[in-house]
């Protein structure tokens, strides 16, 4: 750490060296007067880096984009902001800033920072459900409610009898969890665990079946979403299945909806249907087993505690009935996806209010809200203070963007001409939301 003058009390300079997280100051000309150890691990400079050197002088960003030069510019705090930048020796880093101006005798000397660093989890949050790098287990799964015991139970009966196993839900209700945890449930156990991603046109996910089949002894190969497949590739897919029962291996396979549906609809062989449902397990979705929302989020905020040293405990009882209140369409994903942009903006909080929630989220709640709740309890609820208005079209901005480009499957063409803007506006947008 650096400071210009004697007189820094040593209680404060050790709370400073052990803080955990990092902490710059600069005084009035940007220049940095206080960097902490956390703040040197963040950004990865040595002390030496930053003595006497303006910020903008070590990191690559553009002067309106500096928490620190803003606050020095108008003496105002600005609280809670995510900033992805570039340090002097190129790494991308993301934290969430606090910044607030120091003021000594009506006068502005200055400005501090404090960052806490998120890069880890910005890398890991279109990664949900699978970001721990540790064997999931029946025992790992934190499901309490009677379906989803029933589901393990099946599923634990499945492993024993080694047979193939059809797995019935829809996207993201863990149906890969429960795939896996078979695979680690076997006895005598199989080596090695393959996920086939399927799609419906191509054909290389059936070599890499065969090379799996041919060159492992005992593999569990995991078919998700076979519906997907085109026919002519599902027939294929079933020759080398039914070629390889000879193996010790281990056969899941995944679908969306009604297996009778999908067969009546062409979706789905019918020959290759036989085949997977020996064993048929039915995975509910969220809605229809909200007992499992609350060990979901506790599982998940311990986890978040022991890697990123956070102090978040819990929902309030407030985001917890709003929770239960809401259906989930995007199941288990949804629910860890929202988390990790919930908890990307936590500081120091311990519980998760309603405050915290993104703007699209309270948008989707509304209308499992109380009937009695009108608009305006949406937007500000009771003594709560509204979102700067510049906050909350940029919010509602990036929300219309999603739906729409969800909609069309992500296709900036159409997605365009469905909002009457030319292609090059609707990417330009795009980035803005991604920074």
């Amino acid at each position: 750490m650096k400071r210009f003058d004697n007189d820094f009390s040593p209680f404060y300079r050790y709370a400073t060296e052990h803080a955990s997280v990092g902490i710059h100051a600069v005084n009035a000309q940007g220049q940095t007067i206080i960097y902490n150890e956390k703040m040197k691990d963040i950004e990865g400079l040595n002390l030496e880096d930053v003595t006497d050197r303006s910020i903008l002088e070590l990191f690559q960003f553009e002067h309106e984009e500096s928490t620190l030069l803003h606050v020095l510019q108008t003496g105002e705090k600005v609280l809670n902001v995510k900033q992805t930048y570039w340090n002097h020796n190129g790494q991308e880093i993301t934290t969430i800033n606090d910044t607030f101006p120091v003021i000594e005798n009506d006068e502005l000397i200055g400005a501090i920072e404090f960052a806490r660093d998120i890069t880890t989890l910005e890398k890991l949050v279109y990664q949900p459900l699978r970001r721990y790098g540790e064997p999931i287990t029946f025992s790992s799964i934190t499901a309490v409610s009677a379906p989803m015991k029933v589901v393990i139970q099946t599923a634990e009966k499945a492993s024993t009898a080694r047979l193939p196993v059809l797995l019935i839900g829809e996207s993201g209700t863990g149906k890969d969890l429960i795939a896996e945890g078979i695979h680690h449930n076997l006895a005598p156990t199989n080596q090695h665990f393959i996920t086939i991603f399927c799609q419906r046109s191509d054909s290389s996910i059936l070599d890499k079946l065969y090379e799996s089949t041919h060159s492992l002894t005992n593999c569990t190969i995991f078919c998700e979403r076979i519906e997907f497949l085109a026919l002519a590739l599902q027939e294929k897919l079933l020759q080398l299945l039914e070629d390889s029962q000879t193996k010790s291996h281990m056969f899941i396979a995944s679908i969306g909806g009604d297996p009778i549906d999908l067969v009546a609809s062409g979706q789905l062989l019918k020959e290759l249907y036989y085949f997977f449902a020996s064993v048929t397990i039915n995975v509910p979705p969220l809605h229809a087993r909200q007992e499992d929302i609350k060990p979901f989020v506790k599982d998940y905020l311990i986890r978040h505690r022991q890697r990123f040293s956070s102090n978040i405990q819990g929902l309030s009882s407030e985001v917890d009935e709003l929770f239960h209140l809401y259906d989930w369409p995007g199941n288990l994903k949804e629910l860890e996806i929202l988390l990790d942009e919930i908890a990307s903006m936590v500081t120091m909080e311990e519980l998760i209010t309603f405050e915290m929630l993104p703007l699209h989220f309270k948008w989707k709640v509304q209308a499992f809200r109380d009937s009695s709740h009108d608009a305006s309890y949406f937007v500000v609820q009771n003594a709560k203070e509204l979102l700067p208005l510049d906050e909350y079209l940029r919010e509602a901005e990036e929300y219309y963007l999603q739906k729409a480009l969800n909609m069309y499957q992500g296709n900036i063409t159409k997605t365009a001409n469905a909002l009457g803007m030319s292609r090059q506006n609707l990417q330009y947008r795009i980035r803005k939301m991604k920074k």
